[in-house]
């Protein structure tokens, strides 16, 4: 951009003394093509009049009207002329509109904190993705402080209340301490509700900041440069981490981001003082954070739960096992973001693996043997279980039996009497017999039976008789059986 001073004498040499370009350009120590856009700029000027708009016969009523309310919508502009005449296009309205409205940007202050003083957090949105059938909703949280911006980052497949709380929990772990104050806005993990100036914070919010001794505070509404910190850290996240990047787990996209925040954000310049790495300020922040409680704050879910029928209890869609005594009474879920326990009262009953699926069976085998045991000794006290379970044979013959016209329930019963008479290894070699000569019927199997061996005396149990065993038994004078041997015919001694 040349001096006004020098276009003025380019255009002299040129057009009054006749100096060619080239020797302008000598003489005054500037390149030819300075001079060419000096003395040539007039060819691009349009010596056309604009043509009129529809619009300017209201331009000044537009913009009193703009003057009065700054932020009145076009469309409604659009209505207030069509009434007065304007047969114009909304889109020519919109141009003028703005042109015409006033830009009043508000200024701010730039924030600055102590070290220690404030953290921001908040949630950050970053798509799907699928866990076997389930379609999981894939969310960051970010908190950062603000004083050294260090900032610590977890993904989620949720922005359940217990995650939010998790997220906290692992960032005061992972800095060894926390800060005096954390910044929200209205998410409805830290706030319930808001009127005016009057909040309603999450009780297990408020639980977690009573533990760790800092104080929650709200942003107000659409001030979003409260929190710009940890905003423009999503953004960072975004940009330098997330895009572009692989991942197969969960585990392995938060270790993936960790291994970043060490090695690529924390070690950019720090804004406060470009000699320094936020690492380093993070190093001098540390120490004056507030010293981590005894003990971690649980962020467990707990849920009051019971089994119906089955030996499942059902969380987040998915169906975890409990022992077979413990259906149909009440329990208590505890869901972490790994571990699904359930307990009766105090003590632990099951333990299980937490699955992200939709529609799974978690089973632990034991459950499943104390089930199996149950049905089993349920089975052997009917009557058929115990002919099944005695001569598993005995199957094959009912269900020709059946087939045959014979009364199942018949055949079940005099069976099972072969089998208290002869026992269960003579009966299945009788009915293996009676299978092989195509009688399948509980008659050929005691005839079988007969022709093997006479039937066994077996001891009459009289416990289902308890007036049987009170009867006394005299026993006869052996005289009179010999009187009963003898006749009349024999002679006398």
């Amino acid at each position: 951009m040349i001096p006004p001073e020098t276009r003025v004498e380019i255009r002299r040499y040129f057009y009054a003394e006749h100096w060619t370009i080239g020797t302008i350009a000598h003489e005054l120590g500037v390149h030819p093509d300075t001079v060419r856009g000096a003395i040539e700029s007039e060819r691009f000027q349009s010596s056309q009049p604009l043509r009129p708009s529809l619009t300017d016969p209201y331009i000044e009523f537009v913009r009193q009207t703009l003057d009065q309310h700054p932020g009145l919508r076009a469309t409604r502009i659009y209505q207030m002329i069509h009434d007065r005449g304007y047969t114009g296009s909304i889109v020519q309205l919109r141009r003028t509109v703005a042109r015409l409205r006033p830009r009043i940007r508000e200024p701010f202050l730039q924030l600055r904190t102590f070290p220690a003083d404030q953290a921001q957090a908040d949630w950050a949105h970053f798509g799907y993705v699928m866990v076997g059938r389930a379609r999981r909703t894939l969310s960051c949280f970010v908190i950062t402080l603000s004083y050294s911006r260090a900032l610590y980052l977890e993904f989620f497949f949720d922005q359940t209340t217990e995650n939010f709380l998790r997220g906290h929990v692992h960032a005061f772990q992972d800095w060894g301490g926390q800060p005096r104050v954390i910044l929200y806005d209205n998410l409805k993990s830290a706030v319930l509700e808001r009127r005016g100036n009057q909040i309603h914070f999450n009780p297990r919010l408020l639980e977690l900041s009573a533990h760790y001794h800092c104080v929650p505070r709200p942003c107000q509404v659409r001030a979003g440069n409260q929190k710009g910190r940890v905003e423009r850290a999503i953004r960072y996240v975004r940009d330098s981490f997330w895009a572009g990047r692989p991942f197969t787990t969960l585990a392995e996209c938060n270790r993936q981001a960790l291994v970043w925040r060490e090695q690529v954000a924390h070690q950019r310049r720090w804004p406060g003082d470009d000699t320094r790495t936020v690492e380093q300020a993070f190093a001098e922040e540390q120490p004056r954070l507030l010293p981590l409680p005894a003990h971690a704050f649980s962020t467990d879910r707990i849920e009051a739960v019971r089994s119906g029928k089955t030996i499942y209890i059902r969380f987040d869609l998915n169906d975890y096992s409990i022992p077979p005594e413990a259906v149909g009474r009440p329990l208590t879920l505890v869901a972490s973001d790994t571990l699904i326990r359930i307990l009766d009262g105090a003590a632990e009953i099951a333990r299980h693996q937490r699955t992200y699926d939709r529609h799974q069976q978690v089973l632990d085998p034991a459950h499943q043997e104390a089930v199996l045991a149950v049905k089993r000794k349920a089975f052997h006290s009917t009557p058929g279980g115990r002919l099944a379970q005695a001569a598993p044979e005995s199957e094959t013959l009912l269900d020709l039996a059946f087939a045959q016209g014979e009364s199942a329930g018949s055949q079940t019963a005099q069976l099972l009497k072969l089998l208290d008479l002869h026992g269960a290894a003579a009966l299945r070699r009788a009915i293996g017999e009676a299978l092989e000569r195509n009688t399948p019927r509980a008659s050929s199997v005691a005839f079988l039976l007969r022709r093997q061996q006479p039937p066994r005396l077996l001891a009459v149990d009289l416990s289902r008789y308890p007036q049987a065993q009170s009867i006394d038994v005299r026993p006869h004078d052996l005289e009179t059986y010999d009187e009963l041997a003898h006749t009349n015919d024999d002679p006398k001694p």
